[in-house]
């Protein structure tokens, strides 16, 4: 009997790191069911030759949790070859929810994730109130791909003690045990784990630290005591790193220490967020230190940080580096063909540069680099910033913007990487076998980064350009590896009776596209996106979900449970 697709004459990179080798690969319904030589024909037969056939990516940080609801493709985590997503990280989650509650979970995301609460509010069914009630909504919801998440500690501990959750004071018993019961409902449901917010830098609209930001540490054991007791989820933290800490990090070692323990003795895989800033340009490396120091005493603590800087976004079509300017604010007010058209002319370019000038740009324009149609690349590379071409022209910043602009019409975008600065620092934690791959954040703060295409920045750069990574190795980190992390059983490996989560990728073909930003969200809120080239085929449950880098409307992804 023919099977549904076979893949041929492919290079098989299996996920588990293992080299590469020439393979058939076939699929029967939703399953892989040989990899080899396969003899019998398909009913669809796709050629791979020249071309990688990997598993899909999983992709373990994404805030994905309200679009998921009004954009089954799950763009732009689809253009990258993701077929698996994790929501719920960094403690924001839109369950447990009672019905009075929905507007200020809605704003605290909002305040938090730079998603329009407008656009949570409008988008979602709002149908649930429990974590198993949402799941059961999600289950409903069309997806392009397979979605997991966890709960929340900013929803469950609203939920718990109201505006109280947000206090410095202690939780009493009473709210512990509380809290307790709904972590235990919602892993008991199929939650991947149970993620928090730490850091003071998440903040509640009004401007206070998100409710869990003061959680001493004996109520996130008692958390840690419901995932061991159910022998099962991760615990995902925004964690405290380097914050209101002295030179010697006693704060940072405490907080990787409280980890350490609630790992320990609860046998729990913990996941936490790390990057690298100018700031403290070695806190990176201490905090891996403390995580393997934690891991020598039975620990399982993986820091995760993704491939490239975090990058902040500027363009004429939404926010340019004087966008406080007032002649730059007026500009903004007009539609974006009538502001490209208005560069033409000479008074209007000598208005905005002198404006440019008496209200200078509050970041460093030697490190915002220029994007463009035919040169996406985040490689830091001086020569590339606004103050570099402006340097070479001989004119103002502000007007080498402009001339950028005209001379592309518009299609031009600038990087400011705010974290992971240093790229030398970024291929030191992929190197490392205790740093897990993540923070691609595909979904949050859509207005001020894209950073999902980071499988495509790790795959183009540091395997192709940079030969940093072995392409086993990189792709193991984007599969196996995250899937084993949070528990996602029977993905992340190419072998027969795995979930036929598969892409055929052209190399050499990778690149990435220019961000764009569109204005396709529910009340016409407006985010970036960014596609990629390279991906000649991304296979969901066996349907043929993107092809040639567009979604083909198959929607086979599942609920991921634990």
């Amino acid at each position: 009997m023919a099977h549904d697709l076979v893949i041929r004459n492919g290079t098989v990179i299996d996920g588990t790191g293992a080299l590469g080798r020439l393979a058939d690969v076939a699929v029967d319904g939703e399953r892989v069911t040989a990899v080899g030589e396969v003899a019998e024909k398909g009913c669809r037969e796709v050629d791979a030759a020249g071309k990688l056939v990997t598993p899909g990516f999983v992709d373990i940080h994404t805030h994905l949790d309200a679009q998921i609801a009004w954009d089954p493709a799950a763009t732009s985590s689809c253009y990258h070859g993701v077929t698996s997503v994790v929501l719920g990280n960094c403690g924001v989650t839109f369950a447990p929810c009672k019905p009075e509650d929905r507007e200020y979970l809605a704003e605290l995301m909002e305040s938090v994730e730079d998603i329009p609460a407008a656009s949570i509010l409008a988008g979602l069914p709002w149908n649930w109130e429990t974590y198993g009630e949402y799941l059961q909504a999600v289950d409903r919801m069309p997806k392009g791909v397979n979605v997991g998440g966890m709960v929340g500690h900013c929803a469950v501990r609203y939920h718990a003690m109201g505006e109280r959750s947000l206090d410095e004071v202690p939780a009493t018993e009473a709210d512990i045990a509380n809290i307790c019961a709904l972590v235990d409902e919602a892993i008991g449901a199929g939650a991947l784990g149970f993620s928090t917010s730490r850091t003071f830098m998440h903040r509640v609209p009004d401007g206070r630290p998100v409710p869990g930001t003061y959680a001493d540490p004996e109520e996130l054991l008692a958390i840690g005591g419901v995932l061991g007791r159910r022998g099962k989820g991760v615990f995902e933290a925004a964690a405290r790193l380097g914050e209101r800490d002295g030179e010697n990090l006693e704060k940072t070692r405490a907080e990787v220490g409280w980890m350490g323990r609630l790992s320990r003795e609860n046998n729990v895989k913990i996941t936490f967020g790390l990057v690298q800033s100018d700031r403290r340009p070695l806190l990176y490396r201490r905090v891996i230190e403390f995580a393997e120091a934690e891991n020598e005493r039975g620990a399982h603590l993986r820091p995760q940080t993704t491939s490239r800087g975090v990058g902040v976004l500027f363009a004429l079509d939404h926010i340019t580096p004087w966008h406080g300017a007032p002649a730059w604010a007026a500009l903004a007010q007009r539609p974006f063909p009538e502001r490209l058209a208005a560069l033409e002319d000479e008074s209007v370019r000598a208005a905005l540069v002198a404006d440019a000038e008496a209200h200078p740009a509050a970041l460093d324009l030697g490190q915002m680099y220029v994007l463009l149609d035919d040169k996406v690349h985040y490689g830091h590379d001086a020569a590339n910033s606004l103050k570099a071409h402006a340097e070479s022209w001989g004119m103002p910043p502000a007007a080498a913007f402009i001339e950028l602009n005209r001379r592309h019409q518009g299609r031009m975008v600038l990087y400011f990487p705010g974290l992971n600065q240093n790229m030398e620092a970024v291929g030191e934690m992929l190197q490392n076998p205790t740093v897990a791959m993540g923070l691609a954040d595909s979904g949050a703060h859509v207005g001020q980064i894209m950073d999902a295409s980071s499988p495509s920045w790790l795959l183009s750069y540091w395997v192709r350009e940079r030969g940093l990574l072995s392409v086993e190795e990189a792709i193991r980190g984007w599969t196996s590896d995250t899937a084993d992390l949070f528990g996602v059983r029977d993905r992340g490996r190419l072998r027969p009776g795995a979930f036929a989560d598969i892409n055929v990728i052209n190399l050499d073909g990778i690149t990435l596209k220019l961000p764009e930003y569109r204005h396709d969200f529910p009340e016409g809120a407006g985010r970036y996106v960014q596609a990629a080239s390279g991906y000649d085929l991304t296979v969901v449950n066996g349907q043929v979900f993107m092809e040639g880098g567009e979604p083909t409307g198959a929607y086979a992804g599942k609920t991921l449970r634990a």
